[in-house]
């Protein structure tokens, strides 16, 4: 049996969930992956995937066995990659993922910029709200906002943001502008559930910390909502400068208390220490750190390992 072949059937078959759509997927057979898989659990003395005429599930073993396959593939991709002197002719895929709303502003177009300078390769940009596991979604690298947990993953810091509170000039105008964060307890807010709900932590160098206890007259999970119903006089909100930047520079809304808010919010490209020697990601990585920096002003820069 030729074992790495075997490997990449049944990483093939874990997928696309199927074996029909794996041998689609491989160009192979289907007699070939089904004979493949049975000829890898008889060598490995265990069911990978349960099979009915219905479903299928990896079992336990099948879930391990798929993570060390996915290391060994993508160590042995990073080695070819490095022997065969890519350099200026990189190929194959890489796979990205980031926050949903400063995935379409910011890294779309990054990813646009590095498929032109490299024709031969292939992205997936998985847009998502929470932190995916790199191993088990099978990504290369991640763009990540807020501090890190320990993880074993490596880090590099390409940016800054902070929240910006923010009201339509209208309700300014009609109600007063606050002064401290203090006058919000008496305004009418916009939660957005992403961000702190319903009490608003200030820090500042010069004012240390300051906690409110606002009154959500709406609360809304996406800040693209919470955006548009400020800007619709319903109330203040605070979100990342990012997603209120273009409706502040339009003038649809004014930012307040700024003094009170500069803290930075760090931006990292997160990626395994096994995929740091290849090619690709370190040509995306070294394009996204260069574009996100310029765009975004971080404090500093710095290499960091996730431990744990």
């Amino acid at each position: 049996m030729d074992r790495f072949r075997a490997m990449k059937v049944f990483v093939a078959v874990a997928d696309a969930g199927s074996l029909s759509a794996a041998a689609r997927e491989l160009g192979e057979p289907l007699a070939n992956v089904s004979r493949l898989l049975a000829q890898l659990e008889a060598e490995l003395g265990s069911i990978l995937i349960e099979r009915t005429t219905r479903r299928m599930a990896l079992t336990d073993a099948g879930r391990d066995y798929l993570k060390a396959c996915r290391q060994a593939m993508e160590t042995l991709d990073a080695a070819e990659g490095r022997i065969a002197g890519q350099a200026e002719h990189l190929s194959g895929e890489i796979a990205v993922t980031a926050p949903v709303s400063f995935g379409r502003l910011h890294v779309l177009p990054i990813l646009a910029e590095f498929l032109a300078a490299y024709p031969r390769i292939d992205t997936r940009l998985v847009l998502i709200d929470r932190n995916v596991d790199l191993l088990d979604e099978d990504i290369d690298l991640a763009v990540r906002i807020g501090e890190l947990a320990d993880s074993g993953l490596l880090a590099l810091r390409a940016g800054t943001l902070r929240l910006v509170t923010c009201a339509a000039p209208d309700l300014l105008k009609r109600d007063g502008t606050p002064a401290a964060p203090a006058d919000l307890a008496g305004r009418d807010c916009i939660a957005f559930s992403g961000m702190q709900g319903a009490r608003w932590v200030f820090k500042s160098r010069l004012h240390g910390r300051k906690s409110v206890r606002v009154h959500p007259r709406l609360t809304v999970n996406t800040a693209d909502a919470a955006i548009d119903a400020a800007i619709a006089g319903l109330g203040i909100t605070r979100v990342l400068s990012y997603q209120a930047e273009a409706a502040i520079r339009a003038g649809w809304l004014k930012e307040i208390l700024p003094r009170f808010e500069d803290t930075p919010i760090p931006i990292h490209l997160v990626y395994r220490a096994t995929r740091s020697d290849n090619p690709r990601v370190q040509r995306l990585v070294a394009l996204a750190a260069e574009r996100l920096r310029t765009r975004h002003q971080p404090r500093n820069t710095k290499l960091t390992t996730m431990t744990g």
